[in-house]
C-alpha cells in the first residue's frame, strides 16, 4: 500500500511470517487488542489484524514499526472514510 503526500512517498508494509508473526509499517496508533483481533490506525486509514492467541510484542510511535505474534488469521484493510464498525456489521 502506498500513499503519495505532495512530493513524499509514504509506504505501508504487512509481513505474515507462517501464520505466526506479523510486523507492520506505516502504523499511527494501536486502538485495541484483545487475543483475537487488533484494530491500528495506519497513516492512510484502519487495519484489523485477526486471528487467536495474539500478543502486541512491539509497538513504536516515532517509527510506526509494529509487531504481534499468535496465530494469524488475516489483515483487512479500510480507507480513511470507511467505518470499520459497518465494515464488521454490516
Amino acid at each position: 500500500m502506498e500513499e503519495t503526500v505532495g512530493n513524499e512517498a509514504k509506504t505501508e508494509t504487512a509481513l505474515i511470517e507462517q501464520q505466526k508473526k506479523i510486523t507492520v509499517t506505516g502504523v499511527v496508533s494501536v486502538d485495541a487488542f484483545s487475543p483475537r483481533e487488533i484494530r491500528v490506525t495506519l497513516e492512510s486509514g484502519k487495519a484489523l489484524v485477526s486471528g487467536d492467541g495474539l500478543k502486541i510484542v512491539s509497538f513504536s510511535k516515532s517509527s510506526g514499526n509494529f509487531s504481534a505474534v499468535g496465530k494469524i488469521a488475516g489483515i483487512r484493510f479500510f480507507g480513511k472514510n470507511e467505518k470499520l464498525v459497518r465494515r464488521l456489521f454490516g
